[in-house]
């Protein structure tokens, strides 16, 4: 079954910002990700082999920081991935799927359309569904 078929008509707009963006996402994440990791192993290496309660509570506070930093980082990289996919189906090619013609009238319809006349305003297919 094909869903959806490509206008003849249309043609791809030039890339731009988006495809820019998307070659850059996996650098993007990897760098975003890396540097909040490696300034909290510093932070622990740097910290006493046994530190003290207040230390230790500092610690674990970067700990959740620093991990609440990456998962806001890696939402964020995905919110721009999405935006990218979308401006680049956009901008390819047009597609058409199940055209529908409209009864346009100025006023409603009195009674019920039936279905006969339902059909009537269906447009053809190319391939017959059994």
């Amino acid at each position: 079954m094909n869903w959806l078929k490509k206008l003849t008509s249309t043609q791809r707009a030039d890339s731009g910002l988006e495809y820019t963006l998307w070659r850059k996402l996996p650098l993007i994440a990897g760098v975003g990700t890396a540097l909040p990791l490696s300034g909290l192993a510093l932070a622990h290496l740097l910290a006493d082999a046994e530190p003290s309660a207040a230390e230790a509570r500092w610690l674990q506070m970067m700990d959740y920081m620093v991990s609440g930093m990456v998962i806001f980082h890696w939402s964020m990289v995905g919110t721009v991935a999405i935006g990218c996919v979308i401006v680049m189906v956009m901008k390819g090619p047009g597609y058409v799927a199940d055209g529908y013609r409209v009864s346009h009238s100025d006023q409603p319809r009195a009674s019920m359309e039936t279905d006969e006349e339902a059909a009537g305003y269906r447009l053809p297919t190319d391939d017959a569904v059994s």
